[in-house]
């Protein structure tokens, strides 16, 4: 049985988001921060916060400014980026759950860019441990290779346009997730190979050093049809975490008994009694219950 309570956070910026936690009923083994992946709204991730619960995790989760919950009531011309996401919402976040549970293990769930995001966090070297799910940064050549020029045109070409007009991108009117920030989105359109060199020379090594700072070990997974998160993908993000243990795993549709699972589908109900279980040992015990599944890159 679990229990859920909303929350307001405050951020370094005197910034607001929005959440809720989920809480167990039973003695709490550990705290799991779910960050989202980019124009997903915190609800999606709520039946697996429950599941968590369910197991003796206390489970936070939230909306990043500018999205779901903690949207503006204006967000044309709204400069948040992802690196606030990082350096303030996420940073917020742990903040609040290392002051409301101090005693427990600080665990991180983290989708796509949220597998991220953790470097860009002061408090990032609390964290025990974390676990990635088709983590990325959204190079453009990492895209899978039949499918890159498409995406490309897409996030690259048309997204920067339209987010231009607009003042924001408008991605639930055109069926392409949720709205975004225009900051966010310009950030994707326009993330170089190195993605520190669109920062400001001041900026960039205080950036580095925080994702240098982070000593958990991270397991990364992602699936084995992801057309964003590739192997050379998921390795470019774990390569700024240099200070950290690092495990991969690559997921194949058919070892959960499905046909697909691209890159937002683990986190849907279906794969409680396959993936979610699965995730259990590793948020609990520190175990990698896909050791037979590497990333042909891993090393």
């Amino acid at each position: 049985m679990s229990e859920k309570l909303a929350v307001a956070i405050e951020c370094a910026d005197r910034l607001k988001i929005n959440g809720h936690v989920w809480y167990t009923t039973k003695r709490p083994r550990g705290c799991v921060v779910i960050n989202p992946a980019t124009g997903v709204l915190a609800r999606y991730y709520h039946r697996y916060a429950r599941f968590l619960a369910g197991h003796g995790f206390v489970v936070p989760t939230y909306d990043y400014r500018g999205i779901g919950d903690s949207r503006p009531p204006r967000l044309r011309g709204c400069g948040y980026r992802w690196r606030d996401w990082g350096m303030l919402d996420f940073d917020a976040m742990l903040r609040f759950a290392r002051a409301k549970w101090p005693d427990l293990p600080l665990l991180v769930v983290g989708h796509s860019i949220g597998g991220f995001l953790p470097g860009y966090a002061q408090m990032a070297s609390a964290i025990t441990r974390i676990l990635s799910v088709g983590a990325q940064y959204a190079y453009w050549r990492d895209y899978e290779a039949r499918r890159r020029l498409t995406l490309l045109a897409k996030w690259h070409v048309v997204m920067p346009v339209v987010t231009a007009a607009w003042g924001y991108f408008p991605g639930r009117r055109l069926g392409w997730l949720e709205d975004l920030p225009s900051g966010v989105a310009m950030e994707w359109s326009f993330r170089r190979s190195r993605f520190e060199e669109r920062y400001a020379s001041t900026d960039q090594r205080t950036v580095l050093d925080r994702f240098a700072s982070v000593t958990a070990p991270i397991l990364a997974v992602a699936a084995e049809d992801d057309e964003f998160a590739t192997p050379a993908a998921v390795e470019r993000g774990l390569a700024y975490y240099c200070n950290a243990p690092k495990m991969r795993a690559v997921l194949r549709p058919r070892d959960l008994g499905v046909t697909a699972i691209g890159h937002f589908d683990l986190f849907h109900a279906r794969h409680e009694a396959t993936f979610w279980r699965s995730t259990l040992r590793w948020l609990r015990d520190g175990v990698n219950p896909w050791q037979s599944c590497p990333y042909p890159s891993a090393t």
